[in-house]
């Protein structure tokens, strides 16, 4: 299992940190799931610009799908089509509050071009809110940035933290970002795979593995600012046999995940999960009396996406000024090395 995240920040499990007793895939990623893909376009000029787009991209359209608002303070596009068909139509992009129109109008570009003869499309596209570090009222993200994360897409370990659509967020207190993390289970004499990529950007106080972290004993001296707007948007990918009714009920379990590592389900945290299955429709779906793992799998692999965005994460300071800090490894409950 690859351990050391892109930029050199360290994934939850090298410092001792792991969610649950379920194993993991290869790659503890979404893209554990066959077919699943992740593209990021970053756009960090250093200073005032902290964003980005994130691209989930499934291995076919059409695939059975749900979504599920935990809080509805937000913006995410196409998600009632989502509801009333059960049917994932696009890939899932995610990017800054103000710039998720851009977003939607360019995955509609991506999607005219893969279906020359199509008449209606249904862009899936989610925001959380970057102001705090980026300057969001510029709308820098373009056509080009969604192109380049659709079609620059792969799989791999995905980059994490500071990258794409996390490059300007924060959570519980902390530089946060992209996280993933996937489980590998047996289902009604079945193996599956859940793989989550999270895009971290809401309140609460950091806790890992039962220990709350508030900011303001790690650090002590720096100033905690809450920015606004908070929110979370979670991506669950499968090739569980799972019907959009069943969808749902694991997107319900990835929006509780979120309280495990302290989050304080806000008022204008707009709290989000999508969730789709890759396995064939012919295939009959679990019974519902069988999810019970799956849904342990679901719990753990989103708890360990957004602890693996926040480790992964770097201090960033951006627009006006603010600082959002890096979570201190040597403040961990669990110290590096004790860890599988």
């Amino acid at each position: 299992m690859t351990d050391a995240a892109p930029q050199g920040r360290l994934r939850a499990r090298s410092l001792g940190v792991a969610a649950g007793a379920l194993p993991t895939g290869p790659l503890n990623a979404i893209t554990d799931v066959d077919g699943v893909l992740v593209g990021h376009a970053t756009v960090d000029d250093g200073a005032d610009l902290h964003t980005g787009v994130t691209a989930v991209v499934p291995p076919r359209l059409g695939l059975p799908a749900a979504v599920h608002t935990g809080n509805g303070y937000g913006k995410l596009v196409g998600s009632t089509q989502v509801d009333e068909l059960g049917v994932l139509e696009s890939p899932i992009v995610l990017t800054a509050t103000l710039s998720v129109f851009r977003a939607a109008d360019a995955v509609l570009t991506y999607l005219m071009r893969l279906r020359p003869d199509g008449l209606s499309f249904n862009p899936l596209v989610g925001e959380t809110n970057d102001g705090f570090l980026s300057d969001i009222r510029r709308r820098p993200i373009t056509e080009q940035h969604v192109l380049d994360a659709l079609e620059g897409a792969c799989g791999g370990l995905p980059a994490e933290g500071c990258v794409g659509a996390g490059t300007g967020t924060t959570a519980l207190g902390y530089k946060a970002g992209i996280g993933t993390s996937s489980r590998r289970l047996v289902a009604d004499g079945a193996p599956v795979t859940v793989g989550a990529l999270v895009q971290a950007n809401f309140g609460g106080v950091l806790t890992v593995q039962g220990t709350p972290m508030p900011v303001e004993e790690v650090l002590p001296g720096v100033r905690h600012e809450e920015p606004p707007g908070n929110s979370c948007m979670i991506v669950v990918a499968t090739d569980a046999r799972l019907d959009a009714r069943r969808l749902g009920r694991l997107a319900r379990r990835a929006i509780f995940a979120m309280g495990r590592v302290g989050a304080s389900y806000a008022h204008g945290s707009g709290d989000y999960a999508i969730a789709f299955t890759t396995a064939p429709p012919q295939r009959p779906p679990l019974p519902d009396d069988r999810l019970d793992p799956v849904f342990a799998a679901v719990m753990d692999a989103v708890e360990e996406s957004l602890l693996n965005s926040l480790f992964t994460a770097t201090t960033t300071t951006g627009v006006h000024g603010h600082t959002s800090h890096a979570v201190p490894y040597d403040r961990l409950p669990i110290r590096p090395g004790t860890g599988g």
